[in-house]
């Protein structure tokens, strides 16, 4: 049998509610995350990053358990082999990652791809505006996903930091590509 103390508790906390501050967002003047807009929380699910090395080579392995522990499917990748003979070393390891695409019609963003990944080649960023008129466009290629070179990073393919291991670069030893890699910068050019 209902008492009357429940239904006057119930009707205390809709009438507590009646004079909280609305929390009304103005979205796209303002935008989560950026000068002027709310504050975004830092553990927000956003858009993938496929990161680097201090040096500029990638970290995924092209191991695949990102894409296996997708529950949407939305994750395909293509591991190949790197090859020092050819020049062709794209990451540390044996392995790099040929061809990697994340599917965002499909994606749920619950981030067990960012928990199976070994290497923590793959990441979050806050980044949330993905609307798009296309379909093609919302599926996102390794060229889109793979983190800004920054300072001190060459574009693979190139060679491994001399005298270091793939192990080295885990362990953080790694902290820049070597100079001899950064071309002589020529009269009147921009870089």
């Amino acid at each position: 049998m209902p008492k009357l103390t429940d239904a006057l508790a119930g009707f205390a906390v809709t009438f507590g509610a009646m004079f909280r501050k609305k929390t009304t967002e103005f979205y796209p003047e303002q935008v989560k995350g950026k000068e002027g807009g709310p504050r975004i929380s830092p553990r927000f699910h956003g858009r993938h990053q496929l990161n680097r090395h201090p040096d500029g080579l990638e970290k995924c392995v092209g191991c695949e358990l990102c894409a296996w522990a997708c529950p949407a499917d939305a994750i395909y990748v293509e591991g190949a082999d790197n090859d020092d003979l050819a020049g062709e070393r794209f990451s540390p390891g044996e392995r790099y990652g040929r061809v990697y695409q994340i599917n965002y019609l499909r994606c749920i963003f619950c981030g067990l791809c960012i928990e199976a990944c070994p290497t923590r080649a793959l990441t979050m960023t806050h980044e949330f505006e993905l609307a798009d008129s296309s379909r093609e466009n919302l599926i996102f290629t390794k060229a889109e996903l793979l983190a800004p070179l920054l300072e001190n990073m060459v574009e693979a393919p190139h060679p491994m930091y001399p005298g270091t291991t793939e192990q080295d670069y885990y362990a953080g030893k790694v902290t820049g590509a070597d100079p001899s890699l950064f071309r002589p910068r020529e009269e009147g050019s921009a870089q």
